[in-house]
């Protein structure tokens, strides 16, 4: 193993530990601050595999911007802590058992595909990787439909956030 796999892995398993106790973490505050570390696990990731970029975009944008806001809208909201009721669904065993299965199915599948043992090509240094991203964003082969698609989810959330914030009074 190299150094940089070593690299991967710890990262990779703090990133991990840090998602589940996202999911786990009974308080809402620390699951918002255990969030800010998995984002932040990401981003080393992203530095590992020379995506400096994307690393970049990770911290600007999820760290620094909407971690934060989750971060003010919990502590904006009154009353989140005041909630007396089990916030542990009684069938989380069923839920976990029913993820591990998709994940062992998931890399079985995975570890049948031709294309998971073999290597990526590498980037041309020739062209900018931030002009080859963009190029692959609006190209027909590429990604331009998950594009469109991300696009049209964030314009259905808007349109949601404004009618669920509309005034109904003022009808």
């Amino acid at each position: 193993m190299t150094v940089q796999q070593i690299i991967f892995i710890i990262l990779a398993a703090i990133t991990l530990g840090s998602a589940v106790m996202v999911v786990t973490s009974r308080n809402l505050v620390h699951s918002a601050l255990w969030l800010i570390v998995t984002l932040f696990g990401v981003a080393c990731l992203f530095v590992v595999l020379n995506a400096g970029f994307l690393a970049v975009a990770q911290v600007v944008i999820y760290i620094g911007a909407i971690s934060i806001l989750i971060i003010f809208a919990i502590m904006l909201t009154r009353g989140v802590g005041q909630s007396k009721t089990s916030q542990v669904n009684s069938n989380w065993l069923w839920g976990a058992l029913l993820a591990v299965t998709f994940f062992g199915g998931l890399v079985w599948l995975l570890s049948l595909w031709p294309g998971f043992t073999t290597p990526l090509p590498a980037i041309s240094r020739a062209l900018d990787p931030l002009r080859q991203l963009g190029q692959a964003l609006v190209s027909p082969n590429a990604y331009v439909i998950p594009f469109e698609v991300a696009s049209v989810l964030l314009l259905a959330a808007l349109i949601g956030a404004i009618i669920v914030a509309w005034d109904r009074r003022l009808k």
